[in-house]
């Protein structure tokens, strides 16, 4: 049990935090009322057009922030099939989940990304813990919700993974049956990495890690400070010496050009003993739904897409569609790369929904 001390040293900075990240949320509010930060981003709903609607509700216990989307002309008495669209790690849904979500619900989709537990503007405590069996389960709680959701049909529903949230929509789906169409973008294996390393770069510090997560987890069960893994702010100089493209192209992305004060690249030290022992490509033969998996030939990340999706031998109609010349993160935000990848996804969703 944390001491009187140390919850109030918790609190204290809690409300600090929550001072600086409400005028940061007032200067994104003065572009989008939403605070969407994506180009093209809808600032205020107008009738026969694709609408927002933040939305709460309750997951186990925790209250969960998302965005629907609904498609022009949008009648509750209709039976629309909808698409749940899981952001990347450390992403939000204001920044390329919320991208998707949107044109998704212009091709006709209702739509649905959310924040996960503990992350964003999402509850949960102690903050920016993330566990794969939480991940998971954020994406059920997004079907959950958007299944009873007024017109939609709960029997075409799909799921859309970007990044990190890729690999636990295929996670998910392996199980989730109510999903019947399943695709990711740039998906990232966050067990394999967390575990190995970025390109098995640490594979010779497993057992270390392993060993800081268990004190971090020590300590925190003792009522000390949570230690964080991760990065919490970059200056351009450490930007322009990052050699891979993955975490170059990710700080000018998260802290430059999409910049969110909800976003960050901060885990719980303690949550490596989940992640490191945890990987997407375990149980890919239990998709036995339709399969779309998008990388850009140029993403440092194809790999993680190339290792998991051989191993995906009784989905349905199963296709890797390679986005020639793009990054990983260009597939985030670049138009040229979004529009292709949305041009497969409807093709993939119309045919299976």
């Amino acid at each position: 049990m944390k001491n009187k001390t140390t919850i109030a040293a918790l609190l204290i900075s809690s409300f600090a935090a929550t001072e600086l990240n409400g005028q940061t949320m007032a200067k994104v509010q003065e572009k989008n009322p939403f605070t969407l930060v994506y180009a093209g981003a809808i600032s205020k709903n107008e009738k026969g057009k694709v609408n927002i609607y933040p939305v709460k509700y309750k997951l186990n216990g925790i209250e969960i922030a998302a965005n629907v989307y609904t498609p022009a002309g949008f009648n509750t008495s209709k039976h629309y099939a909808a698409v749940v669209v899981a952001h990347p790690n450390g992403g939000i849904k204001e920044q390329t989940a919320g991208l998707y979500a949107q044109r998704l619900a212009e091709a006709g989709y209702v739509t649905i990304a959310a924040d996960a537990a503990y992350q964003g503007a999402s509850g949960g405590l102690p903050r920016h813990i993330d566990k794969p069996a939480s991940r998971i389960e954020d994406i059920r709680g997004m079907a959950d919700y958007i299944s009873q959701y007024a017109g939609v049909d709960a029997n075409r529903l799909g799921v859309l993974g970007i990044c990190g949230g890729g690999g636990y929509a295929l996670k998910a789906s392996q199980s989730d049956k109510r999903f019947k169409a399943v695709a990711t973008l740039s998906m990232f294996n966050s067990g394999e990495v967390r575990r190995n390393g970025f390109q098995n770069s640490q594979i010779a510090t497993i057992q270390e890690r392993l060993k800081q997560a268990s004190d971090a987890r020590a300590q925190e069960s003792a009522g000390g400070k949570i230690i964080y893994a991760g990065v919490s702010s970059v200056s351009d100089e450490e930007i322009a010496k990052t050699k891979t493209d993955l975490y170059r192209e990710g700080f000018e992305y998260y802290y430059r050009t999409h910049a969110h004060p909800n976003s960050t690249f901060l885990y719980t030290m303690s949550s490596l003993l989940d992640l490191m022992t945890w990987d997407a490509s375990t149980g890919m033969d239990l998709i036995n739904q339709p399969l779309l998996m998008i990388a850009g030939s140029k993403a440092d990340t194809k790999y993680m897409t190339d290792e998991v999706f051989v191993k995906a031998t009784n989905a349905k109609n199963k296709e890797l569609f390679v986005l020639d010349g793009a990054t990983h993160i260009q597939t985030y935000w670049k138009p040229e790369y979004v529009s292709l990848a949305l041009s497969k996804l409807v093709q993939f969703y119309q045919t299976n929904l």
